[in-house]
């Protein structure tokens, strides 16, 4: 099993999702960061994932990683969420995102904005004010989750 399968598990059994693995740099820091959400709702949005879930998290997937070092050298575990704005960059992340506001940037330079729907195949199917838009996913350039306050 790979490590992202195995930290996937992890995060499966503390009723999580795992949103996305990535590793950056910040001045001298190497941060090895898993971003999770939750699927559970809460008037109508997903609940937001506590610092304790956090917590608790990093503490089940850091002997992992002691065993099994993600990567050479020094490098710090970071375990929390995307944040309420977030980049949507794979079509499993659209389907997390269904019922959240998203915006993209196609590779025709055109924006649209709207509600995702459902994703169907390679297909993002989206409310722009009122018309349902399908957008190929292959097209997008850019998208992320916004917040109307």
């Amino acid at each position: 099993m790979s490590l992202e399968k195995d930290i996937e598990s992890f995060v499966k059994s503390v009723g999580l999702e795992l949103y996305d693995i990535s590793v950056v740099r910040e001045g001298e820091d190497t941060i090895y960061r898993v971003s999770v959400i939750s699927n559970d709702k809460e008037n109508e949005r997903k609940r937001s994932v506590s610092l304790d879930e956090c917590v608790n998290l990093t503490h089940l997937i850091s002997p992992l990683l002691d065993v099994t070092p993600p990567l050479s050298g020094d490098y710090r575990l970071e375990v929390g969420s995307p944040g309420i704005e977030r980049k949507v960059g794979t079509l499993k992340q659209f389907e997390m995102s269904v019922g959240e506001k998203v915006s993209f940037v196609l590779k025709s330079k055109e924006k649209i904005k709207g509600t995702v729907l459902r994703v169907e195949d390679s297909k993002i199917i989206v409310d722009a004010e009122g018309e349902e838009i399908i957008v190929d996913f292959p097209q997008i350039v850019k998208a992320k989750t916004y917040f109307e306050w």
